[in-house]
C-alpha cells in the first residue's frame, strides 16, 4: 500500500509524463477524488499545451473517484486502465477524456 506522499508525489510524475503533442488544443481539468488512509483531492489542468497540478477541490470537466490504492496501481501499470474502469475500480466521469487523458500522459 503506498503511502500518502507516494500517491502525491504521482501528480508532479504526470506533469513529467505529459506530452504536449498529442494534447493539441486540449483545454480541460481533471479532478481526482481519491478515497482511503492516503487518499486526497488533486486536480490536473491542461491549457494550451502546458500542465499544471495542485491539490483541493475545483470545478471540473471530468472527474476520476477511486481508492488512492487503485489508482497509484493504475498509474504505475501495475492495473490496466480499461479492467480498472471496466470493473468499477476506477469511476469516470467522462470515458472521452479519460481515453484522452490515457494518451496525453503516456498511461497504460
Amino acid at each position: 500500500m503506498p503511502s500518502q506522499d507516494e500517491v502525491a508525489q504521482v501528480f508532479p510524475e504526470m506533469v513529467e509524463r505529459f506530452q504536449p503533442q498529442k494534447a493539441g488544443d486540449m483545454n480541460t481539468t481533471i479532478f481526482f477524488d481519491l478515497s482511503g488512509d492516503n487518499g486526497g483531492q488533486y486536480w490536473v489542468k491542461i491549457a494550451d499545451g502546458a500542465v499544471e497540478h495542485g491539490t483541493g477541490q475545483t470545478t471540473a470537466d471530468m472527474t476520476v473517484r477511486s481508492s488512492a490504492d487503485d489508482f497509484y496501481d493504475l498509474i504505475n501499470g501495475d492495473l490496466n486502465p480499461m479492467n480498472a474502469v471496466m470493473f468499477g475500480k476506477v469511476k469516470v466521469s467522462d470515458v472521452g477524456i479519460g481515453m484522452k487523458m490515457m494518451n496525453v500522459f503516456n498511461l497504460g
